[in-house]
C-alpha cells in the first residue's frame, strides 16, 4: 500500500539511505526531476531495468504525479 510522505520526511529517508526513483515520462523527468532521482519510466519499467538502476539493499521511494 502506497504511503504519502512530506518533503521533510522524504529528505530524512534519503539522508538515511533511501533511493528516489521517478516513474515520470521522459519529458517530465527531463524538465522536472528531483535532485538525485533515478529515472524508471513507468511505460518501460521492467524487473530488469529496476535491477540495473536500483541498489537492492536500499529502500526505494517512488515519485510520480497525477493531474487528476
Amino acid at each position: 500500500m502506497p504511503t504519502v510522505v512530506t518533503r521533510e520526511a522524504l529528505r530524512e529517508l534519503i539522508h538515511e539511505g533511501a533511493q528516489l526513483a521517478e516513474v515520470l515520462g521522459d519529458d517530465e523527468y527531463t524538465e522536472e526531476h528531483l535532485p538525485g532521482a533515478v529515472h524508471l519510466p513507468l511505460t518501460r519499467l521492467t524487473a530488469g531495468l529496476a535491477e540495473r538502476v536500483l541498489e537492492r539493499r536500499r529502500p526505494v521511494v517512488v515519485y510520480c504525479w497525477d493531474a487528476l
